[in-house]
Order: structure tokens, then C-alpha cells, then sequence
């Protein structure tokens, strides 16, 4: 997958543990864990301003889209 999430990178900036933004969001650590780790299949939009709020960041400060030479971008608008 070539979009990278960059969770761990904020966390530390922030000097947050995961378990107090779980709290904070409203999410639990385990799916924030599924998060963190690259293995999310989606993420809703309500979870995504969520944590931009409580991380004072961008979208693209969370995710970055960082493609393979194997990566194949899959269209999903058709």
C-alpha cells in the first residue's frame, strides 16, 4: 500500500501516548493500533478530523502517499 501513516511521528512531537489520544478521539487503542501500524483499510472522515483536532495537524501531516515502483494506484471513483 502506498499511503504511509505517520501516527508515531506526531505522537512523540506531541508528547502523547497512544492511550490518551484514544481517550481524547473517542477511538479504541486497539483501532488506533490498526492505525498506527499501516494495517487500516479505511478510515472514516469524523476519525480523521478527530485526530487532526486533537493533534493539531493536516491530513497530510498523518498520511503521506509514498508509491512503490511495484505500487499500483487503485481508481475507486469509477
Amino acid at each position: 500500500m502506498p499511503i504511509r501513516i505517520r501516527l508515531d511521528r506526531l505522537l512523540v512531537e506531541r508528547r502523547m501516548s497512544l492511550t490518551e489520544l484514544a481517550d481524547r478521539v473517542g477511538v479504541t487503542i486497539a483501532n488506533l493500533s490498526i492505525l498506527k501500524t499501516g494495517k487500516a483499510r479505511a478510515v472514516r472522515f469524523s476519525t480523521l478530523a478527530a485526530l487532526c483536532r486533537e493533534l493539531d495537524c493536516q491530513p497530510g501531516d498523518l498520511m503521506r502517499f509514498d508509491p512503490g515502483p511495484s505500487d499500483e494506484v487503485e481508481d475507486d471513483l469509477d
